[in-house]
């Protein structure tokens, strides 16, 4: 095909390239360009550029109307991590009513953890390929029924309730890998990372409503299974809403425009470009680190917490269950402030830091994991001496660990074409969570099972081996942060060869092309392949 073009693949000369196009560049032809200050920075962020869209006409909603979508996928989003903390408010509970040991009653957990990573691919290819609003009002549908009918499960049928939480996983798996990808599709550049700011606010507050709401229903109704009757009530809701006055929005047209049509590959494509994309790959690593700690956190944080006021004397030691105990609803207070402040602060320093580097949000999601790390520790071994320092350096160190989510989603967002973002939020869901939140309390439960085994049995014996386990926590955070400096590095080619795809100056195909994005003012070459010459 070269030979059209005057050149041979067999000649001792360099291949033609292609050059980033533009119209304020002093030269536009194939060989090279010189990009002029302007041009530079419009290509840096064209989110200025699709800003101007009419919103109307490429996502056939008003700005106003996108909005509300985002607080709707917010809302179910707030359900769905509700509903995978509320057991976790009532675990002991749980336990007594089925008489179940920790190792029985922790395959909860498991179970649902499981059915979701190994179900989010499936999702993650639908939801790239068909209705993406059919697909969550039906997996919400399925969650709903499902979490209602374990409410009524008898003492004698263990076996069921964990059925039924393995079968939750799908209803969530359904939701949570299509539901970013619609924001994606309503916003572009810094109000896309603020809506996601917005739905990602669920997360942490939901998580500390799960505690909250299952303690409290519980004690105001005397029986746990209440609790599990909170989420599909208000599920119903969220069906109803997005029935009504959700949209399928095109994918990619804010960013592509409204006449530019993109085609989907096959599945075995897809994964192959996503794992030949440095920044995804860094990036989803640098999460399942964030995953990791916050898993093991959320499991552990309350019961270290108690184990160190019986130390300490201003507590008694739980023999018999339930325990009584503030502890969980303090740590779910935390967990709901800290996030909020964390990934709101996340998005606005990314985006004002973005003005002076380019590189800001991988470089945020690196320093909120390595200033955290510090913090956690402390939080561990102040415990003894000051409960309340414990407590501020709890919610220092997961306000440091929250400041992530919204720009780890908006990273894998931009350098990932409209066509694979189901697909790519799939895989990280099951990276995250096979390397991350699945095993991380298993892994904290056994390390501390193996020290306190050396040591005489006593309560300051379980509560050293706890907290010596806990300190990895530490060292996780710092690995994650190095994951997220390795992205750093490779995010600007990656985010350019996304937007050439989506804009068709590359075939998608053209995943193996490289594209250098110079300092403004120089020379920009992209090789040309074959099948793009044709």
């Amino acid at each position: 095909m070269g030979e059209r073009l005057g050149w041979s693949a067999d000649a001792d000369i360099d291949p033609p390239v292609l050059t980033l196009p533009d119209n304020t560049g002093t030269t536009n032809s194939v060989g090279e360009h010189h990009l002029s200050d302007g041009a530079a920075e419009s290509f840096t962020d064209n989110g200025d550029q699709c800003e101007e869209n009419d919103t109307d006409t490429v996502t056939g909603m008003s700005r106003r109307h996108s909005v509300l979508v985002v607080l709707i996928l917010f809302y179910i989003n707030l359900l769905n991590y509700m509903d995978r903390f509320t057991v976790a408010g009532v675990l002991p509970e749980i336990q007594t009513y089925f008489n179940k040991n920790d190792s029985e009653t922790g395959l909860l957990q498991t179970v649902f953890i499981c059915s979701y990573m190994v179900l989010a691919p499936v999702f993650g290819y639908l939801g790239d390929r068909y209705n993406r609003k059919i697909i969550m009002c039906c997996g919400i549908t399925f969650w709903c029924l499902v979490t209602l009918a374990s409410s009524f499960i008898t003492e004698q049928h263990f076996w069921l309730l964990l059925l039924t939480r393995g079968l939750v996983g799908v209803g969530e798996a359904s939701y949570s890998t299509i539901a970013s990808t619609i924001i994606a599709d309503l916003f572009v550049a810094d109000l896309r990372s603020r809506m996601l700011s917005v739905f990602y606010f669920a997360i942490p507050v939901g998580s500390g409503l799960g505690y909250i709401v299952g303690s409290k229903v519980k004690d105001a109704t005397g029986d746990w299974h209440w609790s599990l009757r909170v989420t599909p009530a208000l599920g119903v809701l969220a069906v109803g809403m997005l029935i009504f006055f959700v949209k399928e929005p095109p994918r990619g047209a804010m960013e592509r425009g409204a006449n530019r049509q993109l085609v989907n590959t096959s599945w075995f494509i897809d994964v192959k470009a996503l794992i030949h994309n440095p920044s995804f790959i860094l990036s989803s690593l640098g999460f399942t680190a964030v995953a990791f700690v916050t898993g093991a956190l959320a499991l552990w944080a309350p019961t270290y917490l108690i184990r160190s006021q019986v130390v300490q004397g201003t507590a008694k030691p739980c023999i018999k269950q339930p325990c009584v105990s503030n502890d969980s609803l303090i740590f779910g207070v935390i967990t709901c402030i800290t996030g909020f402040l964390g990934v709101g602060s996340g998005v606005e320093i990314s985006k004002w830091y973005r003005k002076r580097n380019p590189r800001s949000d991988p470089l945020v999601c690196a320093a909120g994991l390595l200033i955290s790390a510090p913090f956690l520790y402390l939080a561990l071994v102040c415990v003894v001496s000051s409960i309340t320092a414990t407590y501020v350096f709890i919610f220092i160190g997961e306000t440091f660990l929250s400041l992530n989510w919204a720009l780890v989603a908006d990273i894998v967002l931009y350098v990932v074409i409209p066509t694979r973002r189901a697909t790519a939020s799939a895989l990280q869901i099951v990276l995250s969570h096979l390397l991350g939140d699945a095993g991380s309390p298993y892994i904290i439960g056994v390390i501390s099972d193996q020290i306190r085994a050396v040591r005489p049995d006593s309560f300051l014996s379980e509560f050293r081996s706890l907290e010596y386990s806990l300190m990895i926590c530490s060292f996780v955070s710092v690995i994650g942060g190095a994951f997220f400096l390795a992205t750093a590095v490779f995010i600007e080619n990656d985010r350019k060869k996304a937007e050439l795809q989506i804009k068709g100056a590359l075939t998608i195909n053209d995943d193996d092309v490289g594209v250098h994005v110079p300092p403004n003012g120089t020379t920009a070459q992209l090789p040309v392949s074959s099948d793009f010459i044709c």
